[in-house]
């Protein structure tokens, strides 16, 4: 492994456009490790260079199901599980992206203060040539997943030192409504078993990143 400045891995990004219309990448990891991160800081980079109009960034987290089809399927306990989001959707969304790049695409976001998921938040334009989406389960063996990642060019796994991971996932839930009991307790109980699944999968990824104090490592 070797470290990678976010302006390397920023060229990768662009290399997987080549004379492709548009190239979708995707970041998966562990809830914690730093997806988001990552392509907030590759969107800039990519930007600085390309120009803002050449790149996108399309989170997963817009397909989360809102908490009252949760409350019907009995699942809100359970939110942030694979099952937990429109795996399906979020797969239509990709093959759009790919097939329908002469018009704007509009893609749900997500609203953390609220913790649902906002309709039509995002827009591609036409002129984006590389999307950069980011998710915890691109990675996984089952076919609705699959599915999905079959639109992406390459996918990249985010990792990072567990205690660290765990450690932002407390503090995020706090910042986010929770008391530190329950929000330790979520952790434990939840994003851990989601972490353990997504773990499992890491050896399927073209490229694993880790998340260290000091940068980007590869």
């Amino acid at each position: 492994m070797h470290r990678d400045g976010i302006e390397q891995l920023a060229e990768a990004a662009i290399a997987l456009v080549t004379d492709r219309r548009r190239a979708l990448l995707g970041i998966a990891g562990p809830p914690g490790a730093g997806k988001s991160t990552l392509a907030d800081e590759l969107v800039q980079t990519v930007a600085a260079t390309q120009g803002a109009g050449w790149v996108a960034h399309v989170p997963m987290d817009g397909f989360h199901l809102a908490d009252v089809q949760l409350e019907r399927l009995g699942a809100r306990h359970r939110k942030g599980a694979p099952d937990t989001f429109d795996a399906d959707g979020y797969a239509h969304l990709l093959r759009r992206l790919l097939e329908d790049p002469d018009q704007p695409i509009y893609a749900p976001g997500f609203e953390r203060t609220l913790e649902q998921p906002i309709a039509a938040a995002v827009v591609v334009p036409p002129s984006v040539r590389l999307v950069i989406t980011e998710g915890n389960y691109l990675l996984l063996p089952e076919p609705r997943w699959e599915a999905a990642r079959r639109q992406l060019t390459e996918i990249w796994q985010v990792t990072t030192e567990d205690d660290t991971r765990r450690a932002r996932l407390v503090d995020r839930h706090v910042a986010f409504g929770k008391d530190p009991d329950a929000a330790a307790r979520w952790v434990a109980e939840s994003d851990e078993v989601n972490a353990a699944l997504i773990a499992s999968a890491t050896h399927r990824a073209d490229r694993v990143i880790v998340n260290t104090p000091d940068g980007w490592v590869s």
